[in-house]
């Protein structure tokens, strides 16, 4: 080979490496805004404590901000603010915790303006903590965590990360642990719920060993990392006593703990939606509940069960100004298109019982019927009971059939009674009775409820239907849902998301994730080989710009999504480069590279009708200011 034919060989491997471990990635000033969390006392308003750092993406963040306030589970507000201004985000925490001495305060207050945005993370939390008395949550301990991945999809600066906490696992556990999360990770990302959106998700498992196996019972948590505990025996609710750790080791993380799951070693129902995800890895239960908490944190919605108190989000409405009228069914609309049809529906009886059956009294529960409403469901959930002769279910003296789930053991489970006959006007009685006394102490009733509907032509029941469905609070408020049980926000056990949560699960993630993964910039030698036996070698520099998407539409592993797809426009200084439409690359020569590009990326997917925000559009810009040829001058 020619000794000129080397060197310029190793001078484009040279230029090659220098111009591919760079790349447009946009600084995080550039797109990751300010975030200030603040923690404080609901009555006395007094601040605990704060964070203060960098967001991840935050798109369609309105020009003042976005704020938010919420009520812990010990009663503290947790106030959210994120803005790009660290100005303004200063005086929110000056107004909240600053000192109420107006002399006092202007000095404080001059010295901090004078602060530049620059050095505001280090200032900010000195100024709170040593002025007035306000920690850093990064300054509080937390247990040790051991991080491991468990599905990666990505840089966890643009994706959204879920960490399983661990808590109630011995050291020796920890294997156990791990199979717990990964089967968890895999089962609600896999085929279903989060399938879809799986390419915008990392899962993680941090492991902590804690001194005692298990969760507690009866209100007091045993020696765990966080505390984890039920307030009797019952199969219900999961709750923490150590948030602050909890809050601090996410925080640890930082950007890859943006949903933390906190996960009881217990092998029955249990768990809590909010400012964690409690669960227990229960093979029936687990993955429902994490399913069903997670669509309360992720995409920010309500109940759409009955006998809840919190109905808010997409998929709720309290008028027939419903959000989701580009899902509608077209026979929703049977009045024309002005009206929406309710499906018509009552709920004569709702009770979360919560009690303990024993064989010498059952539970029983009265209740009322207009006599109008040729259908009716009997719906119950149960624990403690494994076979179909430890119960009766009665009502108005007919004992109703009911099969428990076979392998449900003595987890709780939900059960439905379909009775296609109404109930005659006037008082009811609904019994349950349990038959085998060897399971008193562990058989439970958990909830009971009767629903009453129209016929099939003012109740339309159907899966796949969507319209207007009256769901009804504890108060027995009526508000309105999408759906009538095609949604795991309104049956535990259904897998699924209807199509209105699954549209705000897109838009809820898409707000945090940028199409565009990166934009890589490179130069190419491109060789002439009809003459390779000159002196010196003859070619010429190609620019290269290489697109990394997230891998949704024909980028997917395993092959295109056949309803889903990118489009993609190339264009520089305001000309459509028609030859690289829908490519991901772009190769032009060295000495026509030279402008401004802009890089327009369109997701479409059926799974999104409307998107206001434009979240599934991403554009980027670069300018290209020198040559292949200037650069390698440069480096040589």
């Amino acid at each position: 080979m020619h000794s000129s034919l080397v060197r310029a060989l190793v001078s484009v491997a040279l230029l090659w490496n220098a111009l591919s471990a760079s790349s447009t990635r946009r600084y995080p000033e550039d797109n990751h805004p300010f975030e200030l969390t603040i923690y404080r006392d609901a009555h006395s308003l007094k601040c605990s404590y704060h964070t203060f750092r960098r967001a991840q993406t935050f798109r369609g963040l309105p020009e003042g901000g976005y704020s938010d306030i919420s009520l812990t589970r010990s009663g503290d507000e947790r106030l959210q603010f994120i803005s790009h201004d660290p100005e303004a985000l200063r005086q929110h925490a000056w107004s909240l915790c600053g000192v109420q001495d107006r002399g006092v305060g202007q000095d404080l207050s001059e010295a901090v303006l004078q602060a530049t945005s620059d050095t505001f993370e280090l200032d900010t939390g000195s100024w709170l903590s040593s002025v007035h008395g306000v920690p850093d949550l990064a300054n509080l301990s937390y247990p040790p965590l051991q991080v491991e991945p468990l599905i990666i999809s990505g840089s966890s600066d643009n994706r959204v990360d879920l960490v399983f906490f661990s808590d109630g696992y011995l050291r020796e556990e920890k294997a156990k642990f791990l199979e717990d999360a990964t089967r968890l990770a895999n089962d609600i990302s896999g085929n279903q719920t989060f399938d879809t959106v799986k390419p915008l998700l990392n899962f993680w498992a941090a492991f902590s060993p804690s001194n005692e196996s298990g969760i507690g019972t009866g209100g007091k948590p045993k020696d765990t990392p966080f505390g984890l505990y039920r307030d009797g025996t019952e199969l219900r609710g999961v709750y923490y006593s150590k948030p602050d750790a909890a809050r601090a080791a996410c925080f640890a993380l930082g950007d890859r703990c943006d949903y933390p799951i906190l996960m009881g070693n217990d092998p029955f129902y249990g768990g809590l939606g909010g400012e964690f995800t409690v669960i227990t890895p229960s093979l029936a239960n687990g993955a429902l509940v994490l399913r069903h908490e997670l669509g309360h944190s992720i995409i920010d919605v309500g109940e759409e069960y009955d006998g809840g108190y919190a109905y808010f989000g997409v998929n709720a409405a309290h008028d027939l100004s419903v959000p989701w009228t580009h899902w509608l069914s077209n026979f929703s609309h049977t009045h024309g298109t002005d009206n929406i049809r309710v499906e018509r529906s009552v709920m004569p009886m709702q009770a979360y019982a919560w009690t303990m059956l024993n064989t010498t009294e059952p539970w029983s529960v009265r209740f009322n019927s207009s006599g109008r409403y040729p259908r009716h469901l009997v719906r119950f959930s149960l624990s403690g009971l494994p076979d179909e002769d430890d119960l009766s279910v009665v009502i108005d003296g007919n004992r109703l059939p009911w099969s428990p789930r076979p392998d449900i053991g003595v987890d709780r489970w939900h059960y439905d009674i379909h009775r296609s006959e109404s109930l005659a006007e006037g008082e009811h009685e609904l019994s349950f009775t349990l038959e085998n006394g060897n399971r008193e102490g562990i058989a439970q009733l958990c909830s009971a409820e009767i629903l009453e509907f129209g016929d099939e032509t003012e109740f339309i029941a159907d899966s796949g239907y969507y319209g207007v469905f009256p769901t009804f609070s504890e108060k027995n408020k009526t508000s309105y849902r999408p759906t009538n049980e095609d949604c795991l926000m309104r049956q535990v056990t259904t897998p699924n998301f209807c199509k209105v949560c699954i549209e705000g699960l897109w838009l809820s993630l898409l707000r945090r994730v940028d199409l565009i993964d990166d934009l890589r910039l490179g130069c190419q030698w491109e060789l002439d080989t009809e003459s390779p036996d000159k002196p010196s070698p003859v070619g010429k520099w190609k620019r290269t710009l290489e697109l990394d998407l997230i891998p949704l539409a024909q980028f997917r592993a395993g092959g295109s999504a056949t309803q889903e797809s990118y489009a993609i426009t190339w264009v520089k200084d305001g000309h459509i480069l028609e030859n690289f439409t829908n490519r991901t690359s772009l190769e032009v020569d060295d000495e026509d590279a030279l402008g401004h590009y802009t890089i327009s990326v369109r997701f479409t997917t059926t799974e999104v009708r409307m998107d206001r925000d434009g979240l599934l559009h991403s554009e980027w810009r670069h300018a290209v200011r020198s040559t292949c040829g200037e650069a390698l001058k440069k480096i040589q």
